[in-house]
């Protein structure tokens, strides 16, 4: 059982005012500095005592014209490093071209958390159960991480290195990158927790479904919370691309992604439970994706 603290352990707080001067600290201190946007994440982590605490926290909150949602529908969607998870939420763009995401954000934590922390930091936490990682693998996002050094566009799908753990090196995510999902296709996140609010995901399903006539044209789907990181159901996708919808197909992929599951036993679920639970709720929004 881990204790939690009410007081936090001893560290230096720097509020930077730029990019630049954020950057130059990252670089100064390195493995002795963590980063927070929110820190809905790491304040909690801290209490905990999990895992070894910063010597300095560097705040990037301070940095102005980092909390934009931005759209046109050549360059697609642009999300900034401090855009809160409300923001996300309850932009009018993003809940019309970009449901899935929507509907992973508004699953998450409660009204506090979301009025506080970032999708950006959601990102960086790094934990398998992040809801909106499997949200935005289904569209291909891309993320634009910046250094000293320059900046490089990562796919998310490449982001990931393990629980925890990123491509991030001295770098910041500043920008998330979302392309416009083409005409007639459907997003859908499904979530299984042990509580309607302020719960974990014990599996999440995003799906991005593509269909002209009854036919899967294309077909993305994501599963969290049941693999080391989140990951794409691609074998699951190949199933039904190209074929006409029915029950039975649905039925067949939704078995097809809880074979690709690598999930875990621990004091949450079992591991054949959720990989049971990936099969159903794959199929339940497959079939809300069709029918929307």
């Amino acid at each position: 059982m881990v204790t939690f603290y009410r007081r936090l352990p001893e560290f230096q707080y720097l509020a930077p005012k730029t990019i630049d001067e954020a950057l130059s600290l990252l670089s100064q201190y390195k493995e002795k500095a963590r980063l927070i946007a929110g820190g809905t994440d790491v304040i909690p982590q801290l209490k905990r005592r999990e895992g070894k605490a910063p010597q300095y926290i560097i705040d990037l909150k301070a940095i102005p014209n980092l909390d934009y949602i931005n759209y046109d529908a050549d360059n697609g969607l642009s999300i900034g490093a401090l855009a809160t998870i409300k923001a996300v939420t309850e932009s009018p763009i993003i809940r019309d071209k970009f449901g899935v995401l929507c509907q992973a954000a508004e699953s998450m934590a409660s009204p506090q958390v979301r009025n506080r922390g970032t999708i950006a930091g959601n990102i960086c936490n790094a934990v398998p159960s992040a809801d909106t990682t499997p949200a935005l693998l289904t569209p291909d996002a891309k993320l634009k991480l910046v250094s000293q050094k320059g900046e490089r566009l990562v796919a998310i799908e490449d982001f990931f290195k393990g629980p925890t753990q990123t491509a991030l090196d001295d770098e910041i995510l500043q920008e998330i990158k979302i392309p416009t999902p083409p005409p007639k296709s459907q997003g859908v996140y499904r979530k299984f927790g042990p509580r309607r609010a302020m719960g974990l995901a014990i599996v999440g399903v995003a799906v991005l479904v593509f269909t002209d006539k009854g036919t899967c044209k294309d077909i993305r789907r994501a599963l969290g919370a049941v693999a080391p990181t989140p990951l794409r159901a691609k074998k699951a996708e190949a199933v039904i691309r190209g074929q006409k919808l029915d029950s039975e197909l649905i039925e067949k992929a939704a078995q097809a992604a809880a074979g690709e599951a690598k999930p875990i036993d621990d004091h949450r679920a079992s591991a054949e439970y959720r990989r049971e639970m990936v099969r159903v709720l794959t199929k339940r929004a497959l079939e809300q994706a069709i029918r929307s």
